[in-house]
């Protein structure tokens, strides 16, 4: 009951509801390299994730339990078409500390990009100010938008 009642005042004191995304491509390699970074807290909110399963997430080690169920939470949360055509992510190193989970994800792509449309439903349910930060960076294009509960979605026409 305490625990719960500590949970609670940090989450109503909680500073802000933030998550932040840079998309950068790089075409040698034809992938985007994807940072994200979000509050542990909120993630733990938005996932859903029981708190008798929470022990099973660590973020320290190669752990396939952790593997497994970021993925589905981040290819569930985060849609990138490229050209029209959606690309799932593929998980790479995560960190977790000071309350900031940190991770690297990539999506491939193999054609010219000339549109990419980022859709981002991160803690979009639970809070009406929630504001996921991108910055697309796509050869010599580079924008930053605040997606929000209201606008979820951007389309960037790449030049």
């Amino acid at each position: 009951m305490v625990r719960l009642l500590f949970f609670s005042i940090w989450l109503v004191t909680h500073p802000v509801h933030v998550s932040l995304m840079s998309i950068d491509y790089v075409p040698d390699q034809e992938i985007f390299k994807v940072f994200l970074r979000i509050y542990y807290d909120d993630f733990l909110l938005d996932s859903g994730i029981k708190t008798a399963d929470q022990k099973n997430l660590d973020f320290s080690v190669n752990n396939p339990y952790t593997q497994e169920f970021m993925a589905n939470y981040v290819n569930d949360r985060i849609r990138i078409s490229v050209n029209k055509k959606q690309i799932p992510a593929k998980l790479g190193e995560m960190n977790l500390s000071d309350n900031e989970l940190r991770m690297n994800l990539f999506f491939s792509s193999n054609k010219k990009v000339s549109s990419i449309t980022v859709k981002n439903l991160i803690m979009t349910s639970l809070y009406s100010d929630q504001a996921n930060m991108i910055i697309v960076k796509v050869n010599d294009f580079e924008k930053g938008v605040k997606l929000t509960a209201g606008e979820p979605e951007k389309t960037f026409e790449i030049n």
